[in-house]
C-alpha cells in the first residue's frame, strides 16, 4: 500500500472498525496503543495519517502537536477521535484535520476516512491542477461526439462534468482546445472515479507527443501567471473595489488568488434560501473553499443579502449561513461563510475533500 497510516488508540472494538475501514481504502495501518509511545514513531518515520484517540486529551494533544512541529509528518492528515464537541475547539487548534466522534462505527468513520483519503490522495500527486472551463467532446463504449466539461487537468490527468454516468474503468477518448490555444488536443484516458454530480477523473493512456506538447505548455503558463499575480495584490480588506468581484470568473487567476482559502471546482447542487424565508431557491456550487463559494443562478440576490446554503450529497448533508459579496445577473454570486464553530468548519472541510480529485 502506498498509503500509511498510525492509529493511536486503545480501543480494541475502535482499532478493529479503523482498520477494516482504511484496508478497504487501501491505507496501510499501523498501530500504537499510547500516545507517548507513538511520540518516537512520530518523530522518526513518515505517515500520511495518524489517527489519534483524545481518552488521555493532554498526552494526545502533545502527540498533535509534536507531529505539526516535526518537518517529516508536519503536512500529515491528523484525525482525532473525540468524546464530545467539548474537545473539539482543542484538537482543531493543535493542528487536526478532521474529527471522529465515539463510539467509533464503520458508518461514523467512514465518511471522514474517505474524505481524509481523498485529501491524502491529492497530497500525493506528482503533477499540479489547473482549474480549466472548457467544453469537449469525448467517445466511449458505444457513445460517440458525447458533450462534456473539462474542470481541471494536469499532465497526467483531469476532471470533468459528464450529463451521463460512465462506465467505470472504461477507456475514453478526448477532443478539446484549450482557452487560447487554437490546435486542438486529442489523446485517450481511463475513468478512474466518478460521483453522484457527473463529475469524473480521467487518468491519461495514450497522449501523441503534439498533443503533449500543447498539454505541458499551457499548464506551465497558467501555473506560472497565477503564481505572479499574487505578490502583487494587496489583501481583500484593503481593496473594497475589487473585492466586489470575488468569486465571478471561477478560472481567472487574479481573481482565485485574491482569497487565502484554496478554491475548488465543483458541480454541487444546493438550496438557497434568504434569512427569514423558507422557500428553497434551487442552484448550483460552481467553486467552493473555506471562505466561501460561487453560487451559479439567473436571478442571483443583491450583495448584502444574508443566506443559508443547504448542500446534500450520497454521505452527507450541510448547512452553513453566509452573506452575498457580490452579484452578477443572469450568472451567480459570490458568497462568504459565516463558520461560528470547529463543527462547521470541520463539515466544510469535508465537503471540500469529497470534492479533491483522485
Amino acid at each position: 500500500m502506498a498509503l500509511r497510516s498510525l492509529v493511536v488508540c486503545a480501543d480494541a472494538k475502535a482499532v478493529q472498525v479503523l482498520g477494516q475501514l482504511l484496508s478497504e481504502l487501501s491505507i496501510g495501518a499501523e498501530h500504537c496503543g499510547e500516545a507517548q509511545l507513538a511520540a518516537s514513531r512520530v518523530l522518526t518515520q513518515r505517515f500520511d495519517a495518524l489517527v489519534v484517540d483524545c481518552q488521555d486529551q493532554q498526552a494526545a494533544l502533545e502527540l498533535i502537536s509534536a507531529a505539526r512541529s516535526t518537518p517529516i509528518n508536519r503536512s500529515s492528515l491528523i484525525i482525532a477521535i473525540v468524546d464530545t464537541r467539548d474537545q473539539v475547539r482543542d484538537v482543531f487548534a493543535k493542528g487536526a484535520n478532521f474529527v471522529l466522534y465515539k463510539p467509533v462505527t464503520a458508518e461514523r468513520a467512514g465518511s471522514s476516512l474517505r474524505a481524509a483519503r481523498s485529501l491524502m490522495r491529492r497530497e500525493k500527486r506528482g503533477k499540479e491542477r489547473v482549474s480549466v472551463h472548457a467544453q469537449a467532446s469525448i467517445a466511449y463504449a458505444n457513445s460517440e461526439d458525447v458533450a462534456a466539461i473539462l474542470l481541471d487537468l494536469s499532465e497526467d490527468g483531469l476532471a470533468l462534468q459528464s450529463e451521463r454516468k460512465l462506465p467505470p474503468r472504461c477507456k475514453v477518448y478526448f477532443q478539446f482546445a484549450l482557452p487560447g490555444k487554437a490546435p486542438a488536443v486529442r489523446l485517450s484516458g481511463e475513468v478512474v472515479w466518478q460521483d453522484a454530480t457527473g463529475r469524473v477523473g480521467i487518468r491519461f493512456a495514450d497522449v501523441p507527443q503534439a498533443s503533449r506538447r500543447i498539454l505541458s505548455q499551457w499548464i506551465k503558463t497558467n501555473l506560472s501567471l497565477q503564481v505572479k499575480v499574487e505578490p502583487s495584490l494587496p489583501p481583500v480588506s484593503q481593496q473594497p473595489a475589487t473585492r466586489a468581484n470575488a468569486g465571478f470568473g471561477l478560472l481567472s487567476a487574479s481573481s482565485s488568488n485574491r482569497r487565502e482559502k484554496s478554491r475548488y471546482a465543483c458541480r454541487l447542487g444546493a438550496d438557497i434560501y434568504r434569512a427569514g424565508e423558507k422557500v428553497p431557491h434551487r442552484c448550483t456550487l460552481s467553486d467552493i473553499s473555506t471562505g466561501g463559494c460561487y453560487v451559479e443562478s439567473p436571478a442571483p440576490f443583491p450583495a448584502g443579502t444574508i443566506v443559508q446554503i443547504v448542500v446534500r450529497t450520497l454521505e452527507m448533508k450541510v448547512q452553513v449561513l453566509g452573506a452575498v459579496l457580490a452579484t452578477h445577473p443572469g450568472f451567480g454570486m459570490g458568497v462568504e461563510f459565516s463558520l461560528k464553530s470547529p463543527y462547521e468548519r470541520e463539515q466544510v472541510q469535508q465537503l471540500i475533500a469529497c470534492q479533491v480529485e483522485v
